[in-house]
């Protein structure tokens, strides 16, 4: 049976990068198992992806960044100071036309909501 490494054995780019895809993935509000259906791995290998016991190939950090809606920067390097709203502009950047024009839709709807909400 294979030994799994311990943190110390653990390449340290490994971590950080599992640990911004593990943050990305949460924020999408996606389980492992419902992420890895969408970039075509098992949840065993997700899970090891966002622990750090293994790497990951440039197509895949392509596909998560897709799926996601995040950068490479972002997943290689963390957010450098970057506030919410530039996390959320960067995001929006990435969607597709289609996509982006739901997503201002349902923007729009939820602030009338809320201005809605806030009138009575």
């Amino acid at each position: 049976m294979k030994e799994r490494k311990g943190r110390k054995d653990r390449k340290e780019i490994n971590i950080l990068v599992g640990n911004q895809i593990r943050i990305a993935r949460e924020r999408a509000g996606l389980t492992q198992e419902q992420f890895g259906a969408l970039v075509s791995l098992g949840p065993k290998h997700v899970s090891d992806i966002e622990r750090g016991y293994v790497g990951i190939s440039i197509s895949t950090l392509k596909r998560i960044c897709e799926q996601l809606a995040v950068s490479s920067d972002w997943i290689l390097f963390g957010d450098q100071g970057i506030n919410k709203m530039e996390y959320i502009t960067e995001r929006l950047k990435r969607l597709s036309p289609e996509q982006f024009a739901i997503m201002e839709r349902f923007l729009n709807q939820t602030i009338h909501l809320f201005n809605f909400m806030r009138k009575r």
